[in-house]
């Protein structure tokens, strides 16, 4: 047995250890380009950022393969960080930048990144290109005033500013830059569906009935409007307006892709899975790329229906797309029936990386709940004393004391205690403590240590804001306070809200 053990290690020889590099991944990202699999090409050069960060080669071909796969605000958040903070000489990143903005009908910022270009270039790489780019945008823009043009480019602007608030839950936030969007364009629909589905999260249904209503009144026919009030009506458990809807909605056959999808995840949405997946297995066979959640809603509904080869196939892509949804198959339906923040790492990512204060404690608290606090936490790099105070509360709970950011966290946890898991709704009241906690420490005040009577009335504080009829001496026997406490925890926390 020893003879034949030595006889086959002197045959193998010493093994060597394998260890990928930046430049391994990639290879095998351009390689993976060049063949279009761009998703396999996103996934390892991504992987090569992560082993060579600050590399502007590697980031700026995985923005290349972002636009391939039509997600230009992605991509153009990379080309504007290795212009800002890499190499501001690769003026090649103005380039794809001009296209970027181009494919998302913003024609100023397209033509400004492609005149400096053409100022920086000299005559490069891409000099025809984008000579050819600006005469193309000079041609969009012959029959549009220069102000159209800049008032169209700021709408699309708001818009996705707006999108980004609803995605993270800064409903309130929305609802005042849908408003202003409304007050200034006042038929622009699609600010008035984003403004019905920011109501609508906030718990003010009617409200966003009625603007949906409106909508409809004024623009009959708005696909939009119709497939929101159909799901509205649907939470709402209002079976027979849904009836109704989804008779109107079988009728309509639309051109558009954008109104294809919609009306594919709409009827996934309420259950409808033959027609679900007949809108989105039509795009499927057409070519549509889509992303994670087409993929998602296909596999969804593909399941439904009994077709499980393809919805295996479909979630194949899903994982491709967010591999953090592992687990989350619709065969699983005790797991897939709703997804919380704290069980999507991505999520956590993008909180952790917003512009607002609030929420990237909002992204720490998810963080200490989560399982992959260490991915999560890689890379993360805190902007200000508060978050590195809470960065350390995360990452060694042992760690934890009695000082303000401790009792913070202790609050939010006692809302996580009557408020778990956290959907979409439920972000928002998360958010509103974090706000107030701010706000408390910009007055260089301290927190008492009182965590259940700062949640109890924030919690009471959220639901009054969303218009439900709650009393302080509920919550006061919920969170086992007395309504005295309760009554001056509220005065404060509506002190530093306004």
């Amino acid at each position: 047995m020893n003879r034949d053990s030595n006889a086959i290690k002197s045959k193998m020889g010493t093994l060597l250890p394998f260890i990928p590099t930046g430049e391994y991944y990639f290879s095998k990202g351009l390689k993976s380009y060049q063949r279009r699999d761009f998703h396999k090409a996103k996934k390892y050069l991504e992987r090569a950022m992560q082993l060579e960060p600050g590399e502007p080669m590697i980031a700026c071909q995985l923005a290349i393969v972002f636009t391939e796969l039509g997600q230009y605000k992605e991509s153009n958040d990379i080309l504007r960080m290795i212009l800002e903070e890499w190499d501001e000489d690769m003026v090649e990143c103005h380039y794809f930048l001009a296209n970027n903005f181009a494919h998302m009908g913003m024609f100023k910022d397209a033509y400004h990144h492609a005149t400096l270009y053409m100022e920086l270039g000299d005559d490069g790489e891409f000099a025809e290109e984008t000579e050819d780019l600006i005469e193309l945008l000079m041609l969009e823009a012959d029959d549009i005033e220069d102000d159209d043009l800049y008032e169209a480019d700021d709408l699309i602007s708001m818009q996705e500013e707006a999108r980004e608030l609803l995605e993270n839950g800064h409903f309130l936030k929305a609802v005042d830059l849908l408003e202003n969007v409304i007050q200034d364009f006042p038929e622009y629909w699609s600010a008035y569906n984003n403004l019905a589905l920011a109501y609508f999260y906030l718990g003010e249904t009617k409200k966003a009935k009625n603007i949906l209503n409106e909508v409809l009144k004024k623009n009959p026919g708005n696909l939009h409007a119709l497939c929101n009030k159909t799901v509205f009506a649907q939470y709402k458990n209002d079976h027979e307006t849904v009836s109704v809807m989804k008779e109107t909605l079988k009728k309509i056959k639309p051109l558009l892709i954008e109104h294809q999808f919609k009306l594919g995840t709409t009827f996934a949405l309420i259950g409808e899975y033959d027609a679900a997946y007949a809108w989105l297995k039509k795009l499927h066979k057409q070519g549509y790329e889509g992303d994670g959640p087409f993929y998602y809603w296909l596999a969804y509904s593909a399941y439904h229906t009994g077709r499980n080869s393809t919805a295996e196939k479909a979630w194949k892509k899903v994982l491709q797309f967010n591999p953090e949804k592992e687990g989350l198959e619709p065969w699983n339906d005790e797991k897939s029936s709703v997804e919380h923040f704290e069980e999507h790492a991505e999520s956590i990512k993008q909180k952790l990386q917003s512009e607002n204060l609030e929420e990237r404690l909002f992204g720490l608290f998810l963080t200490s709940l989560s399982d992959h606090k260490n991915e999560l936490l890689e890379g993360y790099e805190a902007e200000t004393p508060l978050e590195e105070q809470y960065l350390r509360i995360v990452s060694d709970p042992m760690a934890a004391d009695a000082s303000s950011v401790e009792i913070a966290h202790r609050t939010a946890s006692q809302l996580y205690g009557f408020h778990h898991p956290i959907g979409t709704a439920e972000a928002g009241l998360y958010l509103l403590w974090f706000s107030i906690y701010v706000e408390i420490e910009k007055e260089q005040q301290h927190l008492t240590k009182n965590e259940k009577a700062y949640a109890a009335a924030a919690e009471y504080v959220w639901r009054k804001l969303r218009r439900e009829k709650v009393s302080q001496s509920y919550f006061a026997e919920q969170y086992g306070l007395s309504l005295s406490t309760i009554q001056k925890y509220v005065k404060i926390v509506n002190s530093y809200l306004n």
